[in-house]
């Protein structure tokens, strides 16, 4: 398996033990983690403390030249919110452990120009089903259903 999807579900795993959704991100520059992140909606009280948000604001400030060659690696496709940042940051290549859970914007993503790859990863798939399956009423209070 990929290290830096491997790393993406142990955020993933560091977040269901806290409580919150098991959903991991990492953001990957030449080689390198600059920023880990898992899902803190519900650990931190917050809105927008998607794991790619996390990761994101983990990696601390990049110059546009960095995110311009950076990877994002996340367990789950990513919602509206995080492709859109992943948009705004010009992030080109996004790495996604599942989408049967939940299908995120990437449709939006390719039409501009972000490189997908899905990696259907059956550890991503268990985590989100088995969570989904637990807790259902705050998978739809992230979710918006």
């Amino acid at each position: 398996m990929d290290p830096f999807l491997e790393a993406a579900i142990e955020e993933a795993r560091i977040g269901l033990a806290e409580g919150g959704i098991p959903i991991g991100s990492v953001l990957v520059y030449e080689g390198r983690i600059l920023g880990r992140g898992h899902n803190r909606r519900i650990q931190n009280g917050s809105a927008v403390l998607h794991a790619e948000m996390d990761a994101l604001e983990q990696a601390g400030r990049q110059t546009a030249a960095v995110y311009r060659k950076c990877s994002l690696y996340t367990t789950l496709s990513p919602c509206s919110m995080c492709s859109g940042a992943i948009l705004l940051y010009g992030i080109p290549k996004v790495t996604i452990g599942e989408n049967e859970s939940f299908l995120g914007e990437e449709e939006l993503l390719k039409s501009r120009g972000v490189e997908i790859v899905l990696a259907d990863n059956e550890i991503c798939k268990a985590l989100m089903r088995d969570f989904i399956r637990e807790h259902p009423e705050l998978w739809q209070e992230d979710i918006g259903e």
